[in-house]
């Protein structure tokens, strides 16, 4: 340490998984041997973001895990402060999906798979690591958690300790309800709510029913009814995606953006339901409106996590975007910037990651890789899915994938290097 800075700084975004704790625990232990030494037994974290509220991003929050790691700040989206007075219809829309999906897992109905994923973001689990995050990490460490927003100012967001770099969040607007529920955020609620009492009292009193109603109607009346608790909830989980804290990390000339699970939309307007990337880039064209020089993929590499024109659309307004972060390299040329994907291929969204998007991204960084190079014509028809989803993309750059680079490598991570400009 140098006049109250620290000789390196250390930031931990995200730390949760769909799949068993154990894998969880041996990613905190992993970081343990590499963060540097506090003093008193201990290792220090400087920042530590959570971006935002689903169980495969906070999950593996848990206190006991982090014993040992003297944390010095923590951030969360202003959408994770349960006081916050602009997401009154936010809460209330979380609220009821929490509630609705919660009652159906102690059901045990049989749903698709992509359903049982929609239910298993609300798992209890997640007001365990929200806990842990407000209250047992802070108070272990003497801090208080700050919940941040894209109106912050860089005296607000400072960190006494750094140097060299900025910190600037992109993400989310500090007005909730108006840029990500709307103008109709308190009838998307009331409407929820509705439903959710109309599906009870079919459930719980189906002899009720009106004589005038045969029982494959009354089947067909709940059926309807259960789609449309699914689309709110899967309103809300947009909701929640489109509140990440979205950082821009400006060091050495390089700019460094992680979005959490941000998502966009065809275009922006004030008062709709709008996508994070469409707010930011209407909002602040200033920062969002640069060349990057690594990008932290979205949402496991989801087509609605990266904005892009799968029609070949290039005035489309998330293709501007897109032509703006990542520029394609002119000819002749090879691209500068790096991407990173977290991604597993599975049964619960089969678009996930899509695999057009991956190679299209694949024009646009230097650190791609054909992966069917590297694992052989054998090799890779022993993928999950390959068959199907993996095939015809596997001979493409893509840019490195958590999934795959581990098979490669055998290690349970990936390293990134960037270098100063």
């Amino acid at each position: 340490m140098k006049d109250g800075a620290v000789d390196n700084f250390h930031i931990l975004i995200d730390c949760g998984s769909k799949g068993r704790a154990a894998l969880l625990k041996r990613a905190v232990a992993n970081l343990k041997e590499i963060l540097p030494d506090a003093g008193g037994g201990r290792v220090r974290l400087d920042l530590l973001v959570a971006t935002h509220e689903h169980a495969d991003h906070i999950k593996g929050f848990d206190p006991e895990d982090f014993d040992g790691i003297q944390i010095e700040n923590i951030w969360m989206s202003a959408a994770m402060n349960a006081q916050h007075p602009q997401a009154e219809h936010a809460f209330a829309l979380n609220r009821l999906a929490a509630r609705a999906m919660r009652n159906l897992a102690a059901r045990d109905l049989s749903l698709s798979p992509e359903l049982q994923g929609l239910v298993a973001l609300y798992e209890l689990g997640n007001d365990g690591a929200m806990e842990a995050l407000r209250t047992t990490l802070p108070t272990r460490n003497a801090i208080e958690p700050k919940y941040v927003h894209a109106d912050m100012t860089e005296d607000e967001l400072a960190i006494e300790t750094l140097q060299g770099a900025t910190l600037k969040v992109l993400g989310p607007e500090e007005n909730i309800d108006l840029y990500y529920l709307g103008d109709e955020g308190a009838e998307i609620v009331h409407a929820f709510n509705e439903t959710t009492g109309a599906l009870r009292t079919l459930r719980d009193e189906p002899q009720v029913r009106p004589e005038s109603i045969s029982g494959s109607d009354f089947r067909r009346l709940r059926s309807r009814m259960m789609s449309g608790l699914f689309a709110f909830t899967q309103e809300n989980d947009k909701v929640i995606n489109n509140t990440s804290v979205v950082l821009l990390i400006e060091w050495k000339g390089r700019r460094l953006l992680f979005v959490g699970d941000a998502e966009w939309t065809n275009t922006f307007r004030l008062g709709q339901g709008n996508g994070s990337w469409n707010t930011m880039w209407n909002t602040r064209p200033e920062l969002l409106g640069e060349r990057i020089d690594f990008l932290k993929i979205g949402h496991h590499g989801s087509e609605n996590a990266t904005p892009w024109s799968s029609g070949g659309n290039g005035e489309s307004e998330p293709a501007r975007i897109l032509n703006a972060i990542l520029p394609l390299p002119a000819d002749g040329e090879q691209p500068a910037a790096k991407a990173l994907v977290s991604t597993a291929r599975g049964n619960t969204y089969p678009s996930i990651p899509r695999s057009e998007l991956l190679v299209e991204l694949g024009k646009r960084v230097g650190n791609a890789r054909k992966y069917l190079d590297s694992f052989g014509a054998a090799g890779a028809a022993n993928l999950p899915h390959y068959a199907d989803r993996e095939e015809q993309w596997l001979m493409e750059a893509q840019p490195p994938r958590t999934d795959l680079e581990c098979i490669l490598s055998g290690k349970t991570y990936v390293d990134i290097e960037i270098e100063a400009e």
